[in-house]
């Protein structure tokens, strides 16, 4: 393996001190390779072929793909407000370059002209795809459209940068009184929230929006008036700012699709999905939300009843109080405290043990970089080793701070091409941060988490021996990349495996078999609810790109789907829409999350429940699945590895498990 091929490859190694100026130069380097590597493309006056045109223009698509990576990752996770700022800029610079290419006529006549006779499949459906994504971005439109349809892309950009640069940048803060309110917090989160000592706020505790401080008070905290209010701060972090940002970024949308011929924007995102067509995915969520209405409500009655028990006069459970009483439920339903597996999930132990989980399972080694060159020094540095073999670098910057991306997420950072450069990605999460003697105890729903986007990681890694950069990695349709991470996360279930590595942190007891045992049978509760909260999302997200934007009030629309399929009660306030950002990247196809979830569960049923580490099984997942990166439909990906079309059976027992192992009463 050489070293990196693309022009240098770091930002935050282009000078001793990353300035603004210096940032800038840099991006402006990789998109002077960009642009010749596009003119050598056009200046070819041969035949086309693949090395003569595909080759170059894959050189610029990993030169532009991977520099608004590196962006992207440093408007996400960058100390220095002043880069973040600049990266801002810098990612609208290089969309505007994204969009050109995409409407590039000379570039797609060129790439069209390629014969496609006796091409491998790999190559064929590289060119099919890329020549279809053309046509759906407008290149076949006359020149007023297509200039038209470039301002629209780069407006639509800068909304979207705005957006998520407002929740980024815009947690709240819950100031608590009387440190009674923080009654069912476990030990360790008490001692980390004392009152302050000076200051503004001196003698009152400071509770913030983040994940580590926020999900312990939704799921613990006996106060409803702190959940509530924490409800309420974590749900309006972006608003009213991003309310405007939305609605015209909704218009234009609708605009651009109206321009290539499409009703809806849900019309133009599907188009070159697995799911074909927005039509299809309403029917998708139709056939789920009918299977999951009667398991929903006997499952909220099941916890009404019980909540009713505990405080006689409670009507109705609202939505600051449903993960409360669905873990108080759990607790006395299935004899278990969510609390009582944190002390095996000490973070520094969860993240060896999921690291050590995928060594077995997809047959690699992870070797830790030693004075890494970071944008952050908590952040680390590991290499991908097969044999003695370097095959690929990530990043883990793993715990939140100040101007930090709030939310969980695998970036794909340098995409691999075989035999010429290695493929970089980096996991960007708020998990609980080990420091001053305080162990940092996770929740299990963290190490689902991990192992979530571990997955995700794994993917882009293993998928980044391609010919092709565009290729690489995650670059499969966007409704088949939940596939990986969500299949990962169910081995979190297998006691064995747990044993390995969830050790107590006082006692370095492994977690009991039995434990685990009751730990599931409590997690499978709750699972139509899930399913349709996913459904709210994703209708939420398909709606919001479906209706008129004229006509659309986002808040009265979140509160009417939230009423149509979740029974806990709506609470006035929740703007949740203002930080819901996958709105900004998965727009109107929010679907993935279930789509997918169909199809990783087929795929986890393969491995031996008996031992999910089976190396047979493992090696044909990695091998027909997370190795084919983009080089084939998803599809084929899933006939591949399962010798036919997903079934929706695993999934329907995944749900119904909840019911088989739930007590017949209290």
């Amino acid at each position: 393996m050489t070293t990196q091929t693309l022009s240098q490859t770091h930002p935050w190694t282009a000078a001793a001190q990353l300035t603004p100026e210096s940032f800038a130069a840099w991006v402006d380097a990789r998109l002077d390779a960009h642009h010749a590597a596009i003119s050598r493309l056009l200046a070819v006056s041969a035949p086309r072929n693949p090395e003569n045109s595909l080759e170059p223009y894959d050189q610029a698509i990993a030169e532009l793909s991977s520099t608004a990576s590196l962006v992207g990752l440093l408007n996400s996770v960058y100390p220095d407000k002043a880069i973040r700022d600049k990266s801002q800029d810098l990612a609208q610079k290089i969309s505007q370059a994204a969009v050109q290419l995409a409407l590039n006529r000379e570039v797609y006549d060129a790439l069209a002209a390629i014969p496609l006779a006796g091409l491998d499949p790999a190559t064929t459906h590289y060119i099919e795809r890329t020549l279809l994504q053309y046509r759906l971005s407008g290149v076949d439109r006359d020149e007023a459209t297509r200039n038209r349809l470039e301002e629209l892309q780069e407006k639509a950009t800068l909304a979207g940068l705005t957006f998520s640069r407002n929740v980024q940048e815009g947690g709240n803060t819950v100031l608590v009184d009387d440190p009674s309110q923080l009654d069912g917090l476990p030990p360790d989160y008490l001692a980390a929230h004392q009152p302050a000592t000076e200051g503004e706020h001196a003698g009152k505790i400071v509770l913030t929006t983040d994940f580590p401080d926020y999900i312990p008070v939704m799921t613990f905290a006996r106060s409803h008036d702190l959940r509530r209010r924490m409800m309420l701060a974590y749900n309006t972090r972006a608003y009213p700012q991003n309310r405007a940002i939305l609605l015209d970024l909704l218009q234009t949308r609708k605009e651009v699709a109206n321009l290539l011929g499409f009703e809806s924007w849900a019309d133009l995102a599907t188009a070159d999905q697995m799911m074909e067509s927005a039509a299809n995915m309403q029917a998708f969520l139709d056939e789920l939300a009918e299977s999951t209405r009667e398991g929903a409500q006997r499952e909220y009655h099941m916890i009404l009843d019980f909540a009713q028990q505990q405080q006689p006069g409670l009507t109705q459970i609202d939505a600051a109080s449903r993960a409360y009483w669905v873990e108080q439920y759990r607790r006395s339903a299935f004899d278990f405290d969510s609390q009582s597996v944190r002390p095996y999930f000490p973070y520094e132990r969860a993240e060896k043990g999921v690291l050590a989980t995928a060594e077995k399972l997809f047959r690699v080694a992870f070797r830790q970089i030693q004075n890494p060159d970071v944008w952050h020094p908590s952040v680390t540095a590991w290499e991908v080793l097969e044999g003695n073999e370097v095959v690929g670098r990530f990043y883990l910057d793993m715990h939140p701070r100040e101007g930090k991306d709030k939310w969980f997420s695998a970036h794909p950072l340098i995409p691999g091409i075989a035999g010429r450069q290695l493929p970089e990605a980096a996991l960007i999460c708020n998990f609980p941060e080990p420091k001053d003697g305080n162990p940092a105890l996770m929740q299990y729903s963290d190490v689902v988490t991990y192992f979530h986007e571990f997955g995700h990681l794994m993917h882009a890694l293993l998928g980044g021996k391609q010919r092709w950069a565009a290729q690489s990695g995650i670059a499969t349709e966007g409704d088949f990349v939940e596939v990986p991470s969500q299949l990962l996360e169910e081995f979190f279930r297998d006691p064995a495996l747990l044993a390995t590595f969830a050790h107590h942190y006082e006692t370095n007891e492994p977690i009991p078999a039995e434990l685990v045992h009751r730990m599931n049978r409590a997690g499978a509760f709750g699972r139509a609810d899930w399913v349709r909260t996913q459904i709210y999302y994703t209708t939420y997200s398909l709606e919001t790109h479906r209706i008129p934007p004229a006509e659309i009030d986002p808040d009265q629309l979140l509160k009417d789907l939230y009423e149509r399929f979740l029974p806990y009660e709506w609470i006035d306030g929740n703007k949740m829409y203002a930080s819901f950002t996958h709105l900004i990247g998965y727009t109107s196809n929010y679907y993935t999350y279930l789509y997918d979830k169909v199809i990783a569960l087929d795929f986890f049923h393969q491995f031996p429940a008996n031992n999910l580490l089976d190396p047979d099984t493992a090696h044909k997942y990695r091998t027909t699945v997370l190795e084919a990166g983009g080089s084939m439909p998803g599809n084929a990906i899933v006939h591949a590895f399962l010798g036919r079309k997903q079934s929706m059976k695993a999934f329907t027992d995944w749900v119904a498990e909840e019911f088989e192992s739930t007590p017949a009463q209290l």
